[in-house]
């Protein structure tokens, strides 16, 4: 444990994608980090890692208070969140906490908060099933109570994490799809309990923002990936690190054709920090517009980079899920128009979908213990 904790202080990678973040933020919004205090809820998750690392690293140059990083860890992870609050315990401060039964009046330091970075919620389909009403509970009931908590507070910004599946299955007419678009979405169903409790969530930010003037943030995140997402995640990039790690056939359970964009998470990361610091309420995709991509030829790249980096020797199989719901609403095509994030927030996504590959799995083959 040690040594995997070790490795995560000193990856190169994770190292370089903090400077690459860093260095895409505008000295203007630098500067509302500067001296805050940072709430992050659902600090345990892949978003999470990103997040509290970014804050730690930074946390002289940008002159943090404090960071306070919630996680009932129903799904997430804390070995590395410990290790980050002893390399920084003046800053870092670690709570069990759950948004959904946990009251914000009993949470030390929840007063001083000056932005809040509300992740929350299980974003893995396989786990939000499992968990369905958590799900919605985190969405709705957490985020409600953080709202009522910080609606009379003096905030910098506030930023909830809503996803692409708030769009559900999009007519090809609206593929790139802009944040206007108001979706396709089964309201019963396996994914139900993530896609509309995203969409309410994004209703009760618009109400609050307009009715008290609260600078609300929303992002619809479009297939992130890399390090810190646990190739124990149960999503596609997840499942094909996983399996490139353990030496196993890359197993696609569809026929391989349906399409998405990925976008690597120093760049999704980017774009969350400049939604965060937007100041005033509004709603951007945030991820790449292109190349859209089949699950097969994103396989392909991980077989490449695999043989690459792991001298991974398995190969491309399709198979069918045992889970007779997996591809159930499933969309066929994922694909974001990016032009608001680009135009009103100078978002300008730059890692390609193969060098991001290649980072994520460089970053576990220094991270994961040898087999």
């Amino acid at each position: 444990m040690e040594q995997t904790l070790q490795a995560y202080k000193l990856n190169q990678v994770l190292q370089e994608d903090m400077h690459t973040i860093y260095n895409a933020l505008t000295e203007q919004e630098k500067e509302k980090l500067r001296q805050a205090t940072v709430l992050i809820t659902g600090c345990g998750g892949f978003l999470g890692y990103y997040f509290m690392h970014f804050f730690s690293h930074f946390s002289e140059e940008l002159q943090i208070k404090r960071i306070i990083g919630l996680d009932n860890f129903l799904t997430g992870t804390r070995d590395w969140l410990e290790h980050l609050v002893e390399s920084n315990p003046d800053k870092i401060k670690l709570r069990n906490y759950d948004v959904i039964t946990d009251t914000l009046e009993d949470l030390p330091g929840a007063e001083d908060v000056n932005l809040v970075i509300h992740l929350a919620s299980i974003a893995s389909p396989t786990f939000y099933r499992i968990y369905p009403l958590e799900t919605v509970d985190a969405n709705i009931t957490g985020l409600r109570k953080l709202l009522e908590f910080y609606k009379d507070k003096d905030l910098r910004g506030f930023l909830f994490f809503s996803s692409s599946e708030i769009y559900g299955d999009p007519f090809p007419e609206f593929i790139p799809t802009k944040e206007d678009y108001r979706g396709n979405v089964a309201t019963i169903g396996p994914r139900a309990c993530y896609d509309e409790a995203k969409r309410f969530g994004e209703t009760l930010c618009y109400l609050f923002a307009q009715k008290y003037n609260m600078p609300i943030g929303v992002a619809r995140p479009f297939n992130n990936y890399g390090p810190g997402m646990s190739i124990n995640d149960k999503r596609l990039p997840a499942d094909f690190a996983k399996a490139v790690v353990e030496g196993r056939d890359l197993e696609i359970l569809s026929d391989g054709t349906p399409t998405r964009t990925f976008c690597y998470i120093s760049d999704a990361i980017t774009g969350y920090l400049k939604v965060l610091l937007h100041g005033r309420f509004d709603v951007f995709n945030i991820g790449m517009d292109k190349p859209e991509m089949s699950v097969k030829e994103f396989a392909e790249l991980f077989n490449k980079k695999g043989k690459e980096i792991f001298d991974y020797q398995g190969k491309i199989s399709f198979q069918v899920s045992q889970d007779q719901e997996y591809l159930t609403d499933n969309p066929n095509r994922r694909c974001p128009d990016i032009t608001k994030a680009k135009t009103l927030l100078g978002y300008a996504p730059k890692v390609k979908v193969e060098d991001g590959i290649e980072r994520y799995l460089k970053f576990l083959h220094h991270t994961t213990p040898k087999l």
